[in-house]
């Protein structure tokens, strides 16, 4: 049996003409979901926004790195791998055609992880593709996901 949550975002935006003479609007705006601090978000620099803000782009990127290594985490703990260190330097591409609609086309994850077993490396390894195939995020893209893992301990 499938279980569906509901998850809930407000975004607030108000008019603010960057001059007078301009013609384009303010990108920032605020997203508030309910018990948590309010996220300050813009277009990215490339698109007139805000450069000190995060961006969609920036957001989506975010939720995919976090999701795969909670997905990792859950897929060691099933298999009795100790993690003892977890970091990723994540990019995506993202490819604006001359209209101006755009898509990303795929992001690579690089997570180093650092377990306590040698004989377990590679497993722990393995795994990133399980966690790859749980993580709801990267589930409801439809770019490709890579990962280029390394594993020490």
């Amino acid at each position: 049996m499938a279980f569906k949550h509901l998850f809930k975002a407000a975004l607030n935006w108000t008019s603010k003409k960057e001059d007078s003479a301009s013609k384009s609007y303010s990108k920032s705006h605020q997203i508030k979901i309910e018990g948590k601090p309010v996220l300050d978000v813009s277009a990215a620099k490339a698109f007139k926004g805000d450069p000190s803000l995060y961006n969609p782009e920036d957001l989506l990127l975010s939720s995919l790195v976090s999701c795969h290594m909670m997905s990792y985490l859950y897929v060691c703990s099933q298999n009795d791998i100790e993690v003892l260190e977890y970091s990723d330097n994540a990019e995506a591409t993202l490819e604006v055609t001359p209209d101006g609609s755009g898509r990303f086309i795929a992001v690579r994850l690089y997570p180093r992880v650092k377990i306590s077993n040698p004989d377990q490396i590679e497993l722990a390894l393995d795994l990133h593709f399980k966690a790859n195939q749980l993580c709801f995020i990267a589930n409801s893209c439809n770019f490709p996901v890579f990962h280029e893992a390394t594993c020490e301990v």
